[in-house]
């Protein structure tokens, strides 16, 4: 990144007028598994603690966790004063990322900054649908909550093109693998949840698909907007089981 993007002059400046910009160790917040024993007798030995619980560094683990893709190197965070999660690169795709839309990697990099600023969502998972494109799908994984700690897959929707509304249909197939799914549809400012179920009064709709099986979410709109679709799994077994699953989603406009 430095020798890229970070050493241009105007991405620079972008930067360093409109963010407080930082970095942090994956190692640090336990994402490298083969580090967690390692790095936790290093910090009990020299008497330092690291709060994971602190609102930044559950919006960086936030961030590793949003989107179809993940694993990366390092991952560019966009992260509101507020601790909420805004945009999302990984250094692995800003070729690929670039090219399909047909711009240089600095000129990408800097429209995903701006693009993060104006509350567009970049790099979080954003399925974009219009008129001439109704249609798309996702593949993805879910796992079973850990530790009694819920940790969905999220899809973000966005339906702005639609101004005056339709109807949303996700059609879903889960995997033959451990782990039956629930998929929930949110308003898209809605929270998910990490220690409890999903308020009734923030449900659009839901479903419940087994392994191996389908499931359908319907929802009429009125208004341009964004949704997210929540993915989660449940299993009768005492270790984590993950499993992966297809949602075709598709907007058909209001008349």
């Amino acid at each position: 990144m430095r020798a890229g993007v970070l050493s241009e002059d105007k991405i620079i400046e972008f930067l360093n007028d409109n963010f407080i910009n930082t970095w942090v160790p994956n190692s640090e917040l336990g994402r490298i598994q083969s580090l967690r024993e390692p790095i936790a007798k290093r910090r009990e030995r020299e008497a330092k603690n690291f709060d994971t619980k602190h609102p930044l560094a559950q919006a960086i683990i936030k961030g590793w966790k949003t989107g179809p893709k993940k694993g990366s190197p390092v991952d560019c965070l966009v992260i509101s004063s507020a601790f909420e999660l805004m945009g999302r690169q990984l250094v692995n795709e800003l070729s690929d990322d670039s090219e399909k839309k047909e711009l240089s990697i600095s000129e990408y990099y800097l429209t995903f900054l701006k693009e993060a600023l104006a509350g567009k969502q970049p790099g979080l998972g954003n399925l974009v649908f219009t008129p001439e494109h109704p249609s798309q799908a996702v593949l993805d994984t879910f796992q079973t909550p850990i530790g009694g700690r819920h940790d969905y897959t999220i899809v973000i929707i966005d339906v702005s093109a639609f101004e005056k509304g339709g109807t949303l249909t996700v059609d879903i197939e889960v995997g033959r693998g451990d782990g039956d799914g629930t998929f929930h549809l949110v308003n898209g400012d809605t929270e998910f949840p990490t220690t409890a179920g999903i308020p009734q009064k923030d449900l659009l709709a839901w479903a419940w698909s087994g392994s191996g099986e389908t499931g359908q979410i319907t929802h009429r709109f009125d208004r341009a907007q964004f949704f997210k679709l929540g993915a989660i799994g449940y299993s009768n077994e005492a270790e984590t089981s993950v499993n992966a699953f297809k949602a075709k989603i598709s907007v058909e406009p209001a008349d």
